[in-house]
């Protein structure tokens, strides 16, 4: 963990950018680098539906050109010395994140909570709970 890479998965929403500034100090202290990650959902259609007027790669395409428009600007503010890599890749959120985090010889993966409760939390998919079960390196989950 004291010689790899920190993860930090973003969305480019403000609970996500809560939880960089935990990212940016767990990898001053161990004098390693910041891996910033953002992923593309891949658009699904049906043809039935016809309402798409562009298809889903061209659709996946315009998304990712917006993650690199929003990474910029992020690294634009981002004020450290530390080696920063940034990556945008397509899938499931969750898949993708573990994978990197495998592939990548990441130390420790440092991602935000939307903090749902109730019924909200058993509606939708909980991505920081279901990647620190998945992860097989430490996840730090900042509220």
């Amino acid at each position: 963990m004291r010689s790899k890479d920190i993860l930090w998965p973003t969305d480019f929403s403000d609970t996500a950018s809560h939880a960089l500034s935990y990212a940016v100090e767990m990898a001053n202290f161990y004098k390693v680098g910041l891996r910033i990650l953002h992923v593309v959902d891949q658009p699904i259609a049906d043809a039935s539906y016809q309402l798409l007027i562009v298809t889903p790669e061209e659709l996946a395409q315009s998304m990712e050109k917006a993650a690199a428009e929003s990474m910029h600007r992020l690294l634009a503010q981002l004020n450290t010395d530390l080696r920063v890599e940034t990556v945008i890749r397509r899938g499931d959120p969750v898949e993708v994140i573990v994978n990197e985090a495998e592939t990548a010889d990441i130390g420790m993966i440092v991602l935000a909570s939307h903090g749902r409760s109730g019924i909200s939390h058993f509606l939708n998919t909980n991505v920081s709970e279901e990647i620190a079960n998945r992860a097989t390196c430490p996840v730090l989950v900042v509220k």
